[in-house]
């Protein structure tokens, strides 16, 4: 009889994330931020605006972190992380890293605006936004990182999001900042090797991390890897890089490309869609596809998901 396949992570058994927060089960953003922390090490300081982390972490004046927290305004996320490394770099601290961590909705609506110019300075920080597609801690309102057809609570059955969600990244290598990556709670290994590898890197650099919800997508807590992963299969949410807005670099490529269907059926938000709308998707998912390989400047094989 066969063993069961396992697969062994090669991250850092050190945490800087305690038990006791108040995430709920199967929340993406935990994991993300599980992941990210380890990659950065204990001298990392967040600023962390209005969002679903900005209740995880804890009541004052406690933290389920073992990094500095600074609280900061829904729209200032950008705007207090470059205050903040501008402060320890007058004081004399230049190996500290400063990361902005905020939702979609901090990021795609309400903090645009100063993280549009913090990349114009190419202001020295990491800026993170983890991404569950709706403004989840303030019950579940659409965002424009919201995706076509998607039930939320301002969005009803009846009148679904009919609008495409945002292309951030495509925004953020706009302004040629030295590095973009999108990255999945799904490969946390990918994830893991992208944050070192921007720790390094010198100027503004964005991460865009899929962050599956339960509560606001309807599905099960148990699924949240599993959706994760079939974002990345079926080439809704792909992984790459971007260097200076010009360079892009796939990451993974998926050995056979699996329909969307997959991954909006263990959704509830997605249950009302007809085949038609369902095949819309799909087209619009196929575009995008074929547009970032022709974007892609790295010929040979990537890995298989």
């Amino acid at each position: 009889m066969k063993k069961p396949r396992t697969m062994k992570l090669s991250l850092p058994l050190e945490e800087y994330m305690n038990p006791g927060h108040l995430a709920c089960q199967g929340c993406g953003a935990t994991l993300a931020m599980r992941y990210v922390l380890k990659a950065l090490g204990q001298r990392t300081v967040l600023c962390i605006p209005a969002c679903c982390w900005s209740v995880i972490d804890g009541p004052f004046p406690y933290s389920s972190l073992d990094v500095p927290v600074f609280h900061c305004a829904f729209e200032t996320a950008a705007a207090s992380a470059s205050g903040v490394k501008a402060g320890l770099e007058m004081a004399g601290d230049k190996e500290t890293t400063v990361v902005a961590w905020a939702g979609d909705g901090g990021t795609f609506d309400i903090g645009l605006q100063a993280l549009s110019g913090a990349a114009e300075r190419n202001d020295n920080i990491i800026y993170v936004c983890y991404d569950n597609e709706a403004y989840m801690n303030t019950g579940i309102q659409r965002s424009s990182a919201t995706p076509y057809g998607a039930w939320t609570t301002t969005t009803p059955v009846k009148h679904f999001k009919d609008q495409p969600k945002k292309d951030i990244v495509a925004i953020m290598a706009a302004h040629r900042i030295p590095y973009i990556a999108t990255a999945s709670v799904a490969y946390p290994e990918d994830l893991f090797k992208k944050m070192k590898k921007a720790k390094d890197i010198k100027g503004t650099r964005f991460f865009h991390i899929f962050a599956p919800c339960p509560s606001g997508w309807k599905s099960r807590p148990e699924d949240t890897i599993k959706l994760a992963r079939l974002a990345v299969q079926t080439c809704y949410f792909p992984l790459y890089e971007i260097e200076w807005g010009e360079k892009y670099i796939l990451n993974i490529k998926p050995r056979e490309k699996k329909p969307i269907v997959d991954y909006l059926r263990l959704q509830g938000r997605f249950n009302h869609l007809t085949e038609k709308e369902i095949n819309l998707i799909q087209e619009e998912i196929d575009r995008n596809w074929h547009r970032l390989l022709r974007l892609c400047l790295q010929p040979e094989e990537k890995p298989t998901a």
